[in-house]
């Protein structure tokens, strides 16, 4: 039985408009494009939406047209991380087959079938006084989501069409427009088959219910691209040409290419570009005199993109002591033959200049830079000597496993014969020079995990550095960190330095842009890897520091800074900026969330500290988790557990807040990455069994490594029904690991019997000591009205933060102490930090 399909009014209109027929776009002439072009654009009818369409028109280039086909297919990947492309892969079969079945793509079977595949049946009209025709049922269309049968006839033309539900004498091959639709029915009993007469009464069934509005909609839905993706990749796709627009004003500017180097198996690259400091504009603002230009890049190989940057330039009027402004632009290349185009913007007057040269890259050897210009050649010089010409390597060999701590043995692997010596260093202090090989080396990293940088240096026999490579231990799948490689601490440097910064982003996030700044003023933006800019240092060489910046598109952002030109006396400071979550609570435990700033006195070892940010809890995401006890001594109480985990994450999880799960009884398990979406942490939950032992301390540690690298708020549930039975960590050990995560605990205790005194104890510790709450329960049946004042504390919290004015080099711990002004309320917050 056919059912009718649930068609949103406002949505099927519009659907309706978008299914017109083609000529009703504004269809821009598509004569000068190339057949493979014009076929392409054919294929993608249905799918490619006006504004794509319109930009795809306006390239000029054939190889910027093979760009934007692959960009177009790439964004509609339901799968971006597989090697193939489903969503390519289904609709080019289909587009094959739809060519097989009824040789073109404009008929409206083809339309039909592309959008929502081979219909379940089909059923041929072959009656004696009806037009040909076929009946196409689907049990669940693509578009329609519902049962739907729908009628193509044959008139005599090329096409097909598909029969809009207005006339019956449509259907009549010798019919007139005075055709009656009871002549049209007695048509078909009288001359069509059983077979054909139930399709043909199904199709007209579904049109007398539907009415005509209604069916209308329907074939509209049918015809109809339900989900085009976003329109800001023809932004982006956009700022990343070449082209110019007709009649733009143009400054002058030369292009000219060197190759300094080698970086492993590719040539650098580098094309420096002179612009006029008189054909561009000057930005002047707050007393500041810059240059701001923008160059975006496209690298050919034969007739193909092989790749395009984005680099954005300021220049201060100070910097610049000629007349030309060096835009260096530097790109890491196989040996062979390139095509060079870059396009210049300059952000003050809107002029624009487009220069091109064919480039032959060589295997450069021991090749050196050959600038002809001599004042040219002598800036960049100096900043060039950093850039490997040889073929020696360093890489240390990340270790198994996620959780490093004891002994750990390093080992490394290299290439070349110039390695004389390897020195290690751990946080940037020697603890092991090998003068032969293997290059590795032995560390006790104490008895907890513990974030640590690692770091290898290879020297030559004179002392020289070669190469060097940095670990991270411990470090959290979330971290994003950026380091500065080049230029080096006690290097000195007098006209230029090459600045090279090492970004490492979690696996599902990426880079947005690096910004590389000379003290306080930016230098230069990057969008692209890799991150290298070479930075113009004022004359005489004095004491300054290179910074770099790494942004993420959701505006997270990190930065390294060295300081270049330092006098050996220079020591460098570590500044500890704390941050702190606090619950104000009542003598009832009831959150009280009318404070301000002054309310609150903050002690660092019994020193006062000056709070320099404040926030309610209210304006900032939440990171929340909770770490479930899975053992077999929860299996009376774990479907209550799991209802009241899902309650609460439907209570805490909005737009901008992130939730995980995490199971474990001997061993811990990540049920569910941080999301927003409740489905995953559903998916979490599902399938739960109770079974084996309790490895608290064990799993205790893997949920707050878990959060290593997340900022802002960040709290963890742990509930749990027993003390430790399995961890190779002790509850010393834990507390001080917890300590250092920073993360709030709250502690759920179910049905503990009273000999377990020292578990609740020791729950309470960590709830204590971090920020949070000890909850001690009989049943499960109190879980929810817990996990509800949870997540009103933690929407209850003052954020505050001050820089401490401990400038200690030491390594103990220091204590915090919150007090309210109003001595009846409590301040829960971390009772203290690790530096």
């Amino acid at each position: 039985m056919l059912r009718s399909p649930r068609l949103p009014a406002l949505v099927l209109l519009i659907s309706l408009a978008a299914a017109l027929p083609a000529a009703g776009r504004d269809k821009k002439s598509t004569e000068h494009l190339s057949e493979a072009h014009k076929r392409w654009l054919a294929s993608v009818e249905l799918i490619i939406s006006d504004e794509e369409r319109e930009t795809f028109l306006a390239i000029e280039e054939e190889y910027q047209r093979d760009a934007f086909i692959e960009r177009f297919w790439r964004i509609r990947d339901p799968y971006p991380d597989t090697a193939l492309n489903e969503f390519r892969e289904r609709w080019e079969r289909k587009v094959e087959e739809a060519m097989a079945a009824f040789g073109r793509l404009d008929d409206d079977r083809g339309k039909v079938y592309l959008l929502n595949g081979a219909p379940d049946a089909l059923v041929p009209i072959n009656c004696a006084d009806l037009w040909p025709g076929q009946v196409w049922y689907y049990g669940r269309a693509e578009t329609l989501g519902s049962e739907f049968a729908m009628l193509f006839l044959d008139r005599g033309g090329r096409r097909w069409s598909l029969w809009r539900g207005d006339d019956l004498g449509e259907l009549l091959r010798f019919g007139s427009v005075l055709t009656t639709g009871a002549e049209a029915l007695e048509a078909i009993r009288n001359t069509c088959r059983f077979s054909e007469q139930e399709a043909l009464f199904a199709v007209l069934g579904q049109r007398q219910r539907l009415g005509q509005l209604g069916y209308d909609m329907a074939l509209a839905e049918a015809q109809t691209n339900k989900e085009p993706p976003s329109g800001e990749w023809v932004a982006t796709f956009h700022a990343y040409s070449t082209q110019l627009e007709e009649g733009a004003d143009r400054f002058s500017a030369t292009l000219t290419v060197d190759y300094p180097g080698r970086r492993q198996s590719r040539t650098v690259v580098q094309a420096l570009v002179a612009v006029p400091k008189a054909e561009v504009g000057r930005a002047e603002l707050a007393g500041h005199t810059s240059y701001n230009l923008l160059a975006t890049g496209e690298i050919l190989r034969g007739d193909r993109l092989f790749e395009n940057f984005r680099y954005r330039f300021n220049f201060s009027e100070d910097e610049i002591a000629g007349d030309t402004l060096p835009l260096l632009l530097e790109r890491n290349l196989r040996p062979g033959p390139y095509r060079l185009v870059v396009k210049l913007e300059d952000l003050n007057t809107k002029k624009v200049q487009r220069l091109s040269q064919e480039l032959e890259v060589p295997d450069v050897g021991d090749l050196r830079p050959r600038i002809v210009d001599e004042a040219t050649r002598l800036l960049f010089e100096e900043a060039n000597r950093a850039i490997l010409t040889t073929d020696t390597t360093l890489a240390m060999v990340e270790p198994y496993g996620d959780l490093q701590a004891g002994l750990l043995r390093i080992d490394t692997l290299t290439t070349g014969d110039e390695i004389d010596h390897v020195t290690f260093l751990m946080e940037g202090k020697p603890i092991l020079t090998k003068r032969q090989p293997p290059f590795s080396v032995e560390l006790d990293l104490g008895r907890m995990p513990r974030l640590r940088t690692l770091t290898a240096i290879a020297y030559d026999a004179a002392g020289n550095e070669l190469v060097r490579d940095q670990m991270v231990l411990n470090a959290s799948s979330h971290r994003f960190d950026v380091k500065l490689i080049e230029p080096r601490r006690g290097v000195k440097y007098e006209r230029s330095l090459r600045a090279e910064a090492r970004v490492e982003v979690p696996a599902d996030k990426v880079v947005e842009r690096v910004e590389f700044y000379l003290n306080e003023a930016e230098i230069a933006t990057l969008y692209q890897p890799p991150w290298v800019q070479t930075i113009l240092i004022p004359p005489g060489g004095g004491l300054a520091y290179v910074r770099a910046v790494a942004f993420q598109p959701d505006g997270n952002s990190t930065e390294d800074l060295v300081f270049v030109n330092a006098p050996a006396y220079l020591e460098e400071v570590d500044i500890q900026f704390v941050e702190l979550y606090i619950a104000a609570v009542d003598g009832n435990g009831r959150p009280v969330t009318t404070l301000e700033r002054d309310d609150f006195t903050v002690r660092e070892d019994g020193v006062a500290q000056q709070p320099t940010r404040f926030d309610r809890v209210t304006n900032l995401p939440i990171h929340a988790g909770i770490l479930l006890d899975t053992s077999a001594s929860m299996e009376a109480s774990l479907e209550d557990a799991r209802s009241a985990a899902l309650g609460f994450f439907e209570a805490i999880i909005q737009p901008r807040d992130r939730a995980t799960l995490i199971t474990f009884n001997d061993t811990p398990f990540l049920a569910a990455k941080f999301t927003n979406r409740l489905a995953d942490v559903g998916r979490g939950l599902a399938g739960l069994k109770a079974e084996r032992g309790t490895s608290l301390y064990d799993s205790l540690v893997f949920a707050l490594q878990y959060f290593n690298g997340i900022k802002g708020q960040r709290a963890l549930i742990v509930l749990s029904d027993g003390q430790d039975e399995h961890s190779r960590f002790s509850f010393e050990d834990t507390l001080e690991f917890a300590q250092r995560a920073g993360v709030a605990i709250y502690a759920i205790g179910l049905d503990l019997p009273a000999k377990l005194r020292d578990a609740k104890r020791k729950l309470a510790k960590f709830a204590d000591q971090t920020g949070g709450r000890a909850f001690f329960v009989d049943g499960s049946a109190e879980l929810p009205a817990i996990y509800d004042t949870i997540q009103n504390e933690l929407r209850s919290r003052y954020y505050l933060a001050y820089q401490s004015t401990n400038t200690a080099p030491s390594e103990e711990f220091r204590t915090i102490e919150v007090e309210i002004a109003q001595r009846d309320l409590e301040a829960k917050t971390l009772r203290g930090y690790y530096p």
